[in-house]
């Protein structure tokens, strides 16, 4: 067993007494989403059944970040759910995907979302925070032990309690996806133990979260739209930043990067969100098929990124880079460093957190 889990009993130890204590956000491109060009192809629709006959014929426009790449998740992702609407709508509703940030950075794609001139996307939790608060309490470090209790928080009463909330914000939650664990990587030096973050410009998410962690472990956090990290790091405008492998692989950071540590600091959700005024103007018979097509896609995109993680660590070995592994982090020094920012948070999130930790 590693030494990342065997520390993680620390967090719930220190939470009982530091987090009974005392109780920024992101910046935002101005930048206006581009609005997809209506589609001129014409589609070949299969002779409907009597059950698939009842749908309207409509286009749905969606999008993400992540590049348009076999190795994508969030690609993969929106791709089978794609194919289960389609299939399941006998052609009459299609989906029109835009990867790559084709429609904006996921702050403005989520915006877009709210208010309904983009449909839906598949968007990681970063920016969730501005729409509901509540959210952030999935982003503190080192809270989730494994990927099944991540499963068990997202998918049971808490991740429900979660989208309830979006809901208030005009956001429709069809099912909760995978990020993944976040890894850091950078251009300096290997990242072991804290003391090493110090003044390095860490690129993170526009998430108040995040920021406060990496502060907490000495570096010099640097929010900025996904859309402008690979040139960033090309650039020297940042030194590095911290994701899951299977954004790191697909998007080439390891052409831009020397460092790799495998620190697993936060477990980062996504999510099939879609506009709640479209959903509810759906028929009943159309919800069910989005949302049972998001269950699909959401188990799918999940089981994707388990079985390509040690592949995606073959290709930045061969890309050159050097990995600091699990083994070499000291995470009892991280966990201490994080106590700060539960401690700060306490009031606004300590009894969720409580709740996230307790479940088996």
């Amino acid at each position: 067993m590693s030494n990342k889990w065997l520390s993680l009993s620390l967090v719930a130890a220190l939470s009982a007494g530091v987090l009974a204590g005392c109780g920024g956000s992101g910046t935002q491109t101005n930048a206006e989403p581009k609005q997809p060009e209506p589609s001129s192809q014409p589609k070949s629709e299969p002779s409907p059944s009597s059950s698939e006959s009842q749908f309207e014929e409509m286009k749905i426009v969606m999008g993400h970040i992540q590049a348009n790449s076999q190795d994508s998740p969030y690609q993969q992702g929106t791709q089978k759910f794609k194919e289960l609407v389609e299939k399941a709508t006998g052609g009459k509703v299609t989906i029109e995907i835009h990867p790559s940030g084709e429609l904006g950075g996921e702050r403005e794609m989520m915006e877009a979302v709210q208010l309904g001139t983009i449909d839906m996307m598949l968007a990681s939790t970063g920016p969730l925070g501005n729409f509901t608060p509540i959210s952030n309490a999935f982003d503190f470090p080192f809270l989730f032990r494994d990927r099944d209790h991540a499963y068990k928080v997202l998918d049971g009463e808490i991740g429900d309690e979660v989208a309830g909330e979006l809901d208030k914000s005009g956001i429709k939650v069809l099912a909760w996806a995978e990020n993944g664990f976040r890894n850091i990587t950078n251009n300096k030096q290997p990242i072991k133990k804290p003391e090493d973050l110090q003044g390095i410009k860490i690129r993170t998410m526009e998430n108040k979260i995040h920021m406060e962690s990496f502060t907490a472990f000495g570096a010099a956090p640097t929010p900025m739209s996904f859309t402008e990290l690979f040139t960033s790091m090309q650039q020297g405008v940042v030194d590095g930043q911290e994701n899951p492998l299977n954004i790191i692989v697909p998007s080439k950071f390891y052409e831009v990067q020397k460092y790799l540590t495998l620190s697993g600091h936060f477990y980062n959700p996504a999510l099939f969100i879609i506009t709640k005024t479209k959903f509810d103007s759906f028929s009943p018979e159309l919800q069910k098929v989005f949302l049972e097509a998001a269950a699909e896609a959401r188990d799918y995109e999940r089981e994707f990124i388990h079985k390509k993680n040690e592949e995606y660590l073959d290709v930045v070995k061969k890309a050159g880079m050097e990995i600091v592994t699990e083994d070499e982090v000291d995470f009892d020094a991280f966990l201490k460093a994080s106590q700060e920012v539960y401690q700060k948070y306490d009031k606004e999130y300590g009894d969720i957190i409580r709740r996230i930790q307790a479940v088996k």
